[in-house]
């Protein structure tokens, strides 16, 4: 069993950065994909980004390639998701989530657990 709690939202303003960390408890953090993944108001959560068990493989949405990065410290059981640039369309509720094993995935169905999410909303 992994838990995951997300921390590090907030309101910011156009053009400001927010990084974003997901404490992870349970011993499979290490060989977990971590995933990020966002839903704004009155829509479906969408994929932004994943870092694969040891951070050697990234993938990004494509609204987002160049202003994120995701990072994570598997000593820490911490994943970590910096934010560049925000845009007021960036304003949602970010989640991260585990999946476990050595691959990764755009998917929300291949995630096995999910933070509660953290508010991020990007003033004009």
């Amino acid at each position: 069993q992994v838990q995951l709690v997300e921390s590090g939202g907030g309101l910011v303003q156009a053009g400001g950065s927010l990084r974003l960390s997901c404490a992870a408890s349970g011993r499979t953090f290490d060989r977990s994909a971590m995933g990020w993944f966002r839903q704004a108001p009155g829509k479906g959560r969408k994929f932004v980004g994943s870092i694969n068990w040891n951070g050697s493989h990234l993938d990004y949405a494509d609204d987002v390639k160049g202003r994120f990065t995701i990072s994570r410290d598997n000593a820490k059981n911490t994943a970590y998701l910096r934010m560049d640039n925000l845009k007021p369309e960036d304003t949602a509720v970010y989640y991260c989530a585990a999946f476990e094993g050595w691959g990764m995935s755009q998917r929300e169905a291949d995630y096995d657990y999910w933070g509660q999410g953290t508010q991020v909303t990007v003033s004009s």
